[in-house]
C-alpha cells in the first residue's frame, strides 16, 4: 500500500516567504549604496584597449603598470584571441573623453618594460560611446516590460476561470522577484553590469513564467475536479505540492548543465553569465512555488471578504429603507 503524499502548507507561511524576500531585496538596494554598482564601459562610455601576449601574466600586475604608468583607473580582463589563437588582455579605461595617443604609448612601452618575457603587443584600440550602450540597456528594458504585459493578458486569457488577469499580475511579481534575485547576485558577486545582464533576466522571463503557469494549470484542474469541496489555501496547497517535484527535477537538471559551464569555465564573461542564470533558475522555482500563487489566494480572500461586506451593506440599506 502506497504511502499518501503529505501536503504542504505553502499558503499558510507565506508571510515567511515575504519576509525573506523583501530582506534581500533591502540588503541588495543598501548594498548598492554601500559598495557601489560595477557599470560595463559600454553603458558608460570609455576605452577598451587589446594586447596579445605570450606566458602568463596577472590581471593585478597589469592593473599596478596601468596605475603607475598613466595613473588612470581600469579593469583588466584576460581571454583568448579565436582568430590566431592568442591569448589576449584587455583594458577597460571608464571616460568619456577617452584615453588619448600620449597615455597610450606610454602604457605600451610601461607593459613592454613590466613584462619583457611575454612579448606584449597591441591588438586593438576602440573608443566606446555611452549612447549606444545606453540605447541598447533601455530597449531590454522595453522588451522585460512588454514580455512582463503579454504575460499577463495570456495567463488573463488562458486562466480566466480562475481569475486570469489576477493571477497574470502575480506572476509578473513573481518574475520582478527573480530579476531583483539576479541584480542582487550581480552587486554582491561585483559583476559588470553589461550585456550578459540582459541576457540573463530575459531568459529568466521565459523560464520562470513557464513553472508558475504549470501551477495555475493544475489549480484549474483541481478547481474543475474538487469544485466547492476544498477551501481556496488547501486546494492551492495541493496543487504546488503536487507540481513541486517536476519544477524541481527540471530545475536541477538545467542546473546542473550551466554549474558545469560555471566550473569548467574559467572566462570572465561565461562566469557573469552562467552564476547569474543560476540563481535566477533557482529563484524561479521558489517565486513560482511560494510567491505568486500565495500571493494570487491572498488576492482572492480579500476580493470574497470584500463582496461579502458589499452584500451585508447592501441587505441592510434595503431592511432599514423597508422600515
Amino acid at each position: 500500500m502506497s504511502k499518501e503524499r503529505k501536503t504542504l502548507n505553502v499558503v499558510g507561511h507565506s508571510k515567511l516567504f515575504y519576509s525573506i524576500s523583501c530582506a534581500l531585496i533591502a540588503i541588495f538596494i543598501i548594498l548598492t549604496f554601500v559598495i557601489g554598482l560595477n557599470v560595463a564601459i559600454e553603458f558608460k562610455g570609455g576605452t577598451v584597449l587589446t594586447y596579445t601576449y605570450e606566458g602568463d601574466i596577472k590581471t593585478s600586475d597589469v592593473s599596478n603598470t596601468v596605475s603607475d604608468s598613466i595613473g588612470d583607473k581600469c579593469t583588466v580582463t584576460l581571454g583568448e584571441n579565436t582568430g590566431n589563437a592568442g591569448k589576449t588582455v584587455e583594458i577597460k579605461f571608464s571616460s568619456t573623453k577617452g584615453i588619448s595617443d600620449d597615455k597610450q604609448n606610454t602604457l605600451k612601452t610601461a607593459l613592454e618594460k613590466d613584462f619583457p618575457d611575454n612579448n606584449i603587443e597591441v591588438y586593438e584600440s576602440n573608443d566606446v560611446a555611452a549612447s549606444s550602450g545606453m540605447n541598447f540597456f533601455f530597449k531590454c528594458l522595453a522588451a522585460c516590460a512588454l514580455a512582463m504585459v503579454i504575460t499577463i493578458i495570456y495567463i488573463g486569457f488562458r486562466f480566466k476561470k480562475i481569475g486570469g488577469i489576477s493571477a497574470g499580475v502575480f506572476s509578473v511579481v513573481a518574475l520582478a522577484h527573480d530579476m531583483c534575485m539576479v541584480y542582487g547576485c550581480f552587486v554582491i558577486c561585483r559583476f559588470d553590469i553589461n550585456a550578459n545582464f540582459m541576457a540573463v533576466l530575459l531568459t529568466i522571463l521565459g523560464y520562470s513564467i513557464n513553472a508558475t503557469i504549470i501551477i495555475y494549470d493544475r489549480i484549474r484542474e483541481n478547481e474543475n475536479l474538487l469544485g466547492n469541496k476544498m477551501e481556496l489555501e488547501d486546494l492551492v496547497n495541493l496543487s504546488i505540492t503536487q507540481t513541486m517535484g517536476r519544477s524541481i527535477h527540471t530545475t536541477v537538471t538545467t542546473v546542473l548543465a550551466m554549474a558545469t559551464v560555471f566550473i569548467v569555465c574559467g572566462v570572465t564573461s561565461i562566469l557573469s553569465f552562467a552564476f547569474p542564470l543560476i540563481i535566477g533558475m533557482i529563484s524561479g522555482v521558489y517565486s513560482s512555488n511560494c510567491i505568486a500563487p500565495t500571493l494570487w489566494v491572498h488576492w482572492k480572500k480579500h476580493q470574497a471578504k470584500k463582496s461579502h461586506s458589499g452584500s451585508k451593506t447592501g441587505s441592510a440599506k434595503k431592511k432599514a429603507s423597508r422600515r
